[in-house]
């Protein structure tokens, strides 16, 4: 009689909501893409997350945590207000919690976890792939390190803190949203028009490696097709006298060059029968990359590579144009910001972020300006892989001085605080030594329409010197200075020529933003926004062409890129080729994708 009150008891708070039997659920009710239902709370996003520099021992640490949110500057949580799926920001639907936290609060992470017997004797790494912004991490009560910057990995060495059994896992995150000086791209507390919902948080994955005790930190590499060489640096934990780096590049698993090094200096290797990485045919050679100590490996990292070149030359009407393989190579693509209406910054699915590179590529373009956002490393690796060129934004964020985007900048430029200044260097360095390696980024972009924008030459200066192997497009949208590869210009809706420099490349770093809202597949009922609205399918697509048409006219008189805004709708802005959930192609894709081609063409 006991147990069926018992089991009566359970029955009606399970049918009342008390108690549930999936302690994981997708929260809200807004529109979500369709690999939101397909997402395993128990092991979401499983795929190796840095495939330029993979390990085969790693234990994935993505799933259910416990979640606390507390007044800042309280102390680690003696009880948690419940399960958090990891690596999705807490204001996400896919979190299971869609809560906002403010620069008033903290967001605290705890979770456990088992070290696998094999790993005895061996360096165990914590890594996260980013958290934003700003996060202080505890092992087993101890604190072990921090971490500022919400676009950056990092990495503990957590093997002294380890206990004998189960270990404990304790994260504290604080980010100001747009209350603060750090780069925070789009994110804001009060979303609107082109503004969209803040992320707070870890949102990517969080991993263990098992190394030995001199391991790879990070990889460089830099193709020269010229020179038929590649050029390798794989840094180690500990520069020690008498370790060796060997490097093989292989080619359809057949070794096609090898490099040795002291440890720390650069191998160079010579490929003589030179297979090119472009658009059209992205060939990636793999690399294995060894760490030798007296014949004995001590680390073993696999990699990749492309020889790509990019630079700029002027023509025979004297026009700099961009250069791909020392061809004269028009760039095309659509500004991709990287949302996801039930991840926000985080793709629900492997999937779902090689979606949108793979349709942009069905749109028939050529290239993707990632947009004041950077993406997870499996997102460069998918570009890499499938073939289209990124221009890298760094995520935007400060104050903003005056605005000049028709002619070059005489007013006053803007003076960030020293705290601001130096974190934006320094995670701006971050970003661009993540990504040195990936063939896809062939541009860099400091400041986008004057948005923090502060000693623009001496920034646009030392991205230069720092990666001479790539172009510096030093203002998108202005204030202009006469430095860098590149003027860009911003035009609504129409191309525009609007200022023209016979020294550098000029491309349409903006334009477009055809808003069509598609019922049953917007983030809001009212309240949405586009630069130009139109009522059909029909009337977007034509609108697109007679842009692109425009667009070609102006090819001949000095444009050498363009940007079309945008890939998806995000949130209340609708000027996406998709909507928002990606469930729906909004203009004709056959016809865009032709006329998109000849764009892409037109210098061939």
């Amino acid at each position: 009689m006991r147990n069926l009150k018992l089991i009566l008891l359970l029955t009606t708070l399970f049918l009342n909501g008390i108690l549930s039997a999936q302690p994981w659920q997708l929260a809200g009710d807004r529109i979500k893409t369709k690999w939101a239902e397909q997402v395993n709370p128990q092991n979401p996003l499983p795929e190796y997350p840095r495939p330029i520099l993979a390990r085969g021992d790693w234990q994935n640490l993505n799933g259910l945590w416990e979640y606390a949110i507390a007044a800042k500057g309280s102390g680690i949580p003696t009880s948690f207000d419940g399960k958090i799926l990891v690596p999705f920001p807490i204001e996400s639907s896919l979190s299971g919690v869609q809560k906002k936290v403010g620069g008033a609060n903290e967001l605290w992470y705890q979770r456990t976890f088992k070290i696998p017997a094999g790993w005895k004797n061996k360096k165990v790494l914590l890594n996260f792939g980013a958290v934003d912004w700003k996060a202080d991490i505890w092992i087993n009560d101890i604190k072990v390190g921090g971490h500022q910057g919400g676009y950056t990995a990092f990495s503990f060495d957590i093997t002294p803190f380890l206990g004998k059994e189960s270990q404990k896992l304790t994260v504290r995150v604080w980010d100001p949203s747009d209350k603060g000086f750090q780069p925070r791209g789009k994110q804001v507390d009060d979303p609107h028009g082109i503004w969209y919902t803040s992320v707070t948080g870890i949102w990517q994955t969080v991993w263990l490696e098992a190394v030995n005790d001199n391991y790879f930190t990070a990889v460089k590499t830099i193709p020269d097709i010229d020179g038929k060489t590649l050029t390798v640096a794989a840094l180690p934990f500990e520069k020690k006298t008498g370790d060796l780096v060997e490097v093989k590049v292989l080619a359809a698993g057949k070794v096609v060059g090898t490099g040795k090094a002291a440890s720390g200096e650069e191998a160079l290797i010579a490929i003589s029968d030179l297979k090119l990485w472009s658009p059209e045919s992205p060939f990636l050679y793999d690399m294995e990359i060894s760490l030798l100590r007296n014949g004995k490996v001590l680390d073993l990292v696999k990699s990749y590579a492309g020889m790509r070149k990019i630079s700029t030359k002027k023509d025979v009407a004297g026009i700099v144009r961009l250069q791909l393989n020392n061809h004269d190579y028009f760039q095309f693509g659509p500004l991709d910001q990287g949302w996801w209406p039930d991840g926000l910054y985080t793709a629900p699915s492997d999937e779902a972020l090689c979606f949108d590179i793979k349709k942009t590529k069905d749109f028939g373009f050529n290239m993707i300006r990632k947009h004041v956002k950077v993406e997870p490393a499996r997102w460069y690796y998918h570009c890499d892989k499938e073939g289209i060129l990124v221009w890298q934004d760094m995520p935007s964020g400060g104050e903003s001085p005056q605005w000049q985007q028709r002619s070059f900048f005489n007013g006053k430029e803007l003076e960030r605080t020293q705290e601001s200044e130096e974190n934006y260097r320094s995670e701006w360095k971050s970003i661009i030594d993540q990504h040195i390696s990936n063939p896809c980024i062939v541009t860099w972009v400091p400041f986008n329409e004057a948005w923090g924008q502060f000693k623009t030459p001496e920034i646009a200066g030392w991205i230069k010197l720092y990666d001479p192997s790539r172009l510096v497009n030093p203002a998108s949208g202005g204030n202009f200075y006469p430095v860098g590869d590149m003027l860009d210009i911003h035009s609504y809706p129409a191309p525009d020529l609007a200022l023209f420099d016979g020294r550098r490349a000029c491309v349409l770093g903006e334009y477009g933003g055809i808003g069509l809202a598609t019922e049953n597949h917007l983030w809001v009922k009212d309240k949405n926004w586009g630069y130009v609205q139109y009522k059909t399918s029909d009337e977007a697509t034509a609108a697109f062409i007679e842009l692109a048409e425009k667009l070609k006219t102006l090819i001949p008189r000095g444009f050498s890129a363009a940007v079309y805004t945008q890939t998806t709708d995000v949130e209340m802005e609708i000027n996406g080729l998709m909507t928002y959930d990606r469930k729906v192609i909004k203009l004709d894709e056959t016809r865009i994708s032709k006329v998109n081609k000849e764009v892409c063409n037109s210098l061939k």
